[in-house]
């Protein structure tokens, strides 16, 4: 069997070839684009590869949610929005197949049209692309959502629409996109783009948390909204697209509902009993552990084990920089010797669960963990030389423990290091800094993060050993949004996933411009030019080996800069589901991500 990194090769390799046909295309309307290359399938594709065409349709599928939701505008800042809302009733002018590492085909949009610069791009509307309501989609609500999220909506919206230099009706069903800045991504990402009924906002704030249902063109339409305890979506029968290549075999169940908890103890209790009849498991040590109750062993369950070849991304506990303590990256590294990450994953996930070791690890995008930047990462790096953090041109490496409990060779370099910053251990064993401030401060987590919190508590033991206060705050979803999205934090559990086309999300990742703007995903704060010129050098690639190299020397920037103490990933996908739910035999590229997986492939069968 392939490794993962073997087979990520094999499968971005195709498109590469077929560079030089797709640069010879020029501007012509195409059923489909990829980030390199040309689309796997052909105009006349019958179903995506991972797609059961005779799926048949009908039955329920319940999952469990951590918290709870007050709004169902997921387009917004404000409020925690509910579970699905826009996947399932929202729509987007083209869709992903999750089999190619980043390639669209026509949804809302039958065509895509731009020139070999990608300067602009232009989609023309089906026309008999329909709302749930049967009132046709337009291209009028098409040009008012993008303003609209471009200026009102999340801040994951915005930093496109700033690229956009005009955007124009040239047709009744076309409407072109030109763009002020070199970004070869922005096809796709506008692609994306969910289109909202224009009519639905007339005389209201279109930022503001609402439970009034929306108007989408998809699958599925909101049924029963219980805020605090569960919404239930309804497939909707007279669904416009349900007919399409792109669609057919997908959204096979009735109704899709997600119950609410508020302890994960509740959570696995209605596994076991059945009331959740689909359950994701993170944890590696609870997966050969506590799957041993009745419905498994009398087949009323089944466990699931689902490959993939997606980048590790990163996952562990992040230091918010704008905190004094963490601005220093010597204390940042000090924070990730004093992780004894053996015993740690040892003690959670049984040593099952493989390391991070950087932040696109397990992909072609990674650096070589220790290792100098040599040739054109180098070349891309040098001009920032005099502000790169020790070890970004040299070699960085995560440190190993000695693998016991205490991991002294870890807590010395953590103490060397602290001393070095300022931070010294007084008479009464308290670190403090020359203005006698205690090293103190406080770790944020959601209430049914348990792993994480089984890691912070280990955590916390080793931050003891040298003086440092450190504790533990469990809130709601809710209330951890709003602490996240105004920066509110000294550290807190973090992932970012990471695609096999990483591009303009790591601007809302870890840009200059992200770095103060609420709600976005800049958690550590980081404000670096090289980071930026690495993304945009990412974006401008013409060519998978130059976008490859622009990768992998964003990620030697992000690891040396010390951000986040990494935790593990996860290799495979694990998922419990009642026997009545099916899946195709055909495993996707990227496995179980987000919906693309489950619930879109997936079907009831008595």
């Amino acid at each position: 069997m392939f490794s993962a990194l073997r087979r990520n090769l094999c499968r971005i390799a195709t498109p590469m070839a077929l560079a030089v046909a797709a640069s010879a295309a020029g501007a012509e309307p195409q059923h489909g684009i990829a980030m390199y290359g040309e689309p796997a399938l052909p105009p006349d594709f019958v179903s995506l590869p991972q797609a059961n065409p005779d799926a048949p349709k009908g039955g329920s599928i319940t999952f469990s949610v951590n918290g709870s939701y007050d709004t169902l505008n997921p387009f917004i800042t404000n409020g925690s929005p509910a579970e699905g809302v826009a996947v399932l009733t929202f729509e987007t002018l083209m869709a992903r197949s999750y089999d190619e590492p980043f390639t669209l085909y026509g949804l809302l949009a039958e065509s895509i049209e731009t020139d070999e610069g990608r300067t602009f791009v232009e989609f023309t509307l089906r026309e008999a692309a329909r709302f749930s309501d049967g009132t046709p989609v337009t291209v009028e609500d098409v040009l008012w959502t993008y303003e609209t999220l471009g200026t009102l909506g999340h801040p994951r919206y915005q930093g496109s629409w700033k690229k956009v230099a005009k955007a124009e009706a040239t047709g009744p069903r076309s409407v072109r996109f030109t763009f002020n800045v070199e970004d070869r991504e922005l096809p796709l990402i506008l692609g994306l783009r969910p289109i909202l009924k224009k009519a639905d906002f007339e005389g209201k704030v279109f930022d503001a948390t609402t439970l009034d249902k929306l108007t989408g063109s998809g699958a599925y339409t909101v049924d029963q909204v219980d805020p605090g305890v569960s919404i239930t979506y309804r497939r909707n029968p007279d669904w416009w697209g349900k007919d399409l290549p792109v669609n057919r075999g997908q959204w096979n169940f009735d109704t899709i509902r997600y119950e609410y908890f508020g302890n994960p103890v509740a959570v696995f209790e209605s596994v076991k009993t059945g009331a959740i009849t689909a359950y994701r498991e993170d944890n590696l040590a609870k997966w050969a552990s506590r799957y041993d109750f009745p419905a498994i062993a009398n087949g009323d369950m089944v466990k699931l084990e689902v490959p993939h070849d997606r980048p590790s991304g990163i996952i562990g506990l992040v230091m918010n920089t704008r905190r004094p303590q963490f601005a220093d990256w010597r204390v940042r590294e000090a924070m990730i010797q004093m992780f004894n990450f053996d015993f740690v994953n040892q003690t959670v996930t049984g040593g099952a669960a493989p390391r991070i070791t950087s932040y696109f690890s397990n992909s072609p995008f990674s650096m070589i963990p220790g290792a100098p930047a040599e040739g054109k990462v180098l070349a891309l790096l040098e001009p920032f030389k005099a502000d790169l953090l020790p070890g970004t041109l040299d070699g960085y490496a995560l440190p190993d423990s000695d693998g016991t409990s205490t991991n002294r060779p870890g807590l010395r370099k953590a103490i060397a290091l602290l001393e070095e910053a300022g931070w010294v251990v007084g008479d009464d064993g308290v670190l403090r800094d020359a203005a006698g401030n205690p090293f103190a401060f406080e770790i944020l987590l959601t209430i049914g993060q348990d792993e994480a919190a089984s890691v912070a508590a280990i955590y916390i033991e080793a931050l003891k050993s040298v003086g440092i206060d450190a504790k533990v705050t469990m809130l709601d979803s809710a209330q951890m949004k709003t602490r996240t999205d105004a920066f509110d934090f000294d550290m807190t559990y973090i992932q970012r996933t990471m695609s096999l086309s990483p591009g303009n999300e790591q601007n809302l990742y870890w840009s200059i411009e992200a770095a103060d703007a609420p709600g976005s995903r800049n958690w550590m704060g980081v404000k670096s030019p090289a980071i930026d010129a690495m993304i945009a050098a990412m974006l401008s690639a013409r060519n998978l080996d130059d976008f490859t190299i622009a990768a992998q020397a964003l990620d030697r920037l992000l690891t040396a800069g010390r951000y986040v103490v990494p935790f593990w990933f996860a290799d495979r996908n694990l998922i419990v589901h009642a026997k009545e739910l099916k899946h195709p035999e055909t495993v996707q590229l990227y496995g179980d991500w987000g919906y693309s997986y489950l619930p879109a492939l997936w079907w009831y069968e008595e």
